[in-house]
């Protein structure tokens, strides 16, 4: 009995072994693959028609304070582009952005803006929600989903807006520089620049553009009509993905365009970072279980520790923590400096191992509870990464 007992476990660390070499070898390959994609996608610069620059409604929904938000709201009433409008829309009358926004209107009179003050609801996603109720106010048939924390240069439009040539493209959207300030936004974008973004381009260069990035979404108003509206999204917490995603079932194409764009990062503590993290998290579980589970062959620097502890510090055990950590580093230092450009990983590239073993972390405890706090409310997200608001205990579902 104590010899089954023996070879059972045996066999156990046998097997604990080699699926962490799997892992090891599979992010290997998975860093190569992000270096890659990086390299093609940046390698081709869409030519811009200066003829090209039919009229944009900004739709901007805001709700608080931001960093610098005079600033990265007056970067769109500086745009070269000959006809535009931008529309704020907020929530509540007393919102600090009101001010500030009409301060905008002062500053910029010859730029259309306008201001949308409303509070209806159309769904759990009270962003969503915002962006319905300022669309009433469109005037035009191509519309630009802007957040409030982004900040863009005057080619900005003239550039995101190129791939509309192609009647064929129904949504464009953008990477982003994450502008931080503390150290724990520090950690964040460097999650962001040099993990995140490679995920993305990965995704399109395996896949293809099926889901769309939030700082930044333009996207035909036929388009947004054939998928159902702002509705079809508005329970959603990850509305920018659904948006991106039910135009691509829909047969239109998603594009992922070269402009980067920047984007603050207002993370004031490590709890904050888990916090967000966390929920994004969850959304991904919630939505795509066996992709989130996946997910495992992109965490190659905290794996290649544990291969390295079961090995007993092997030389071979080192030599595979030295190859996952060094493509690792290779594949971010390629995203996020050369390509990305972003100042705050130039500076604190030696942080990118931190950084992943937060991520890790972070990832392991997304597979557990459903329940998330955003903006002050408590909500459950459901199968499909719907939200259900929860209200004194009790789940109140606010659409089927």
């Amino acid at each position: 009995m104590h010899q089954i007992a023996s070879d059972y476990f045996a066999l156990t660390g046998i097997g604990l072994y080699f699926l962490l070499l799997i892992v090891c070898l599979s992010a290997i390959w998975y860093y190569c693959y992000g270096m890659y994609a990086a390299i093609e996608f940046f390698s081709h610069q869409t030519q811009i028609d200066p003829d090209f620059h039919p009229p944009i409604t900004i739709l901007k929904p805001i709700c608080g304070l931001d960093i610098d938000t005079y600033e990265n709201f007056a970067s769109f009433c500086q745009q070269d582009y000959p006809e535009y409008q931008i529309i704020f829309g907020v929530r509540d009358e007393n919102d600090p952005c009101v001010q500030i926004v009409k301060k905008i209107i002062d500053d910029f009179p010859k730029i259309d803006i306008r201001l949308v003050i409303s509070d209806r609801t159309i769904g759990t996603n009270f962003k969503v929600s915002n962006l319905a109720n300022v669309q009433a106010e469109a005037k035009y048939s191509l519309l630009l989903l802007a957040d409030s924390d982004v900040r863009v240069g005057p080619d900005y439009l003239r550039r995101v807006i190129q791939p509309m040539r192609n009647p064929a493209v129904g949504v464009v959207t953008c990477l982003y520089r994450p502008q931080v300030r503390g150290w724990a936004a520090i950690l964040e974008a460097i999650g962001i620049s040099t993990e995140y973004h490679a995920s993305v381009l990965v995704a399109r260069s395996l896949e293809g553009m099926n889901f769309a990035l939030g700082p930044t979404i333009a996207i035909r108003k036929s388009v947004l009509e054939a998928i159902g509206g702002f509705g079809a999204i508005a329970d959603y917490l990850a509305d920018d993905f659904q948006l991106g995603y039910l135009s691509a079932q829909a047969g239109y194409e998603v594009v992922l365009s070269e402009y980067v764009i920047n984007h603050a990062i207002a993370t004031e503590s490590l709890i904050d970072l888990i916090h967000r993290q966390t929920r994004w998290n969850c959304c991904t579980r919630v939505s795509r279980p066996w992709g989130y589970l996946g997910l495992i062959f992109t965490h190659g620097t905290a794996i290649s520790l544990l291969f390295l502890i079961a090995t007993l510090g092997s030389v071979f055990g080192w030599v595979v923590a030295g190859l996952t950590w060094s493509t690792r580093l290779i594949m971010g230092w390629i995203v996020g400096v050369k390509y990305l450009q972003d100042p705050c990983v130039q500076k604190f590239f030696w942080l990118i191992p931190l950084s992943d073993l937060i991520s890790f972390g972070i990832w392991c405890c997304g597979f557990f509870g459903s329940t998330i706090e955003w903006r002050g409310r408590r909500l459950k997200l459901t199968k499909g990464g719907k939200l259900v608001e929860i209200t004194n205990h009790f789940v109140k579902v606010l659409s089927s």
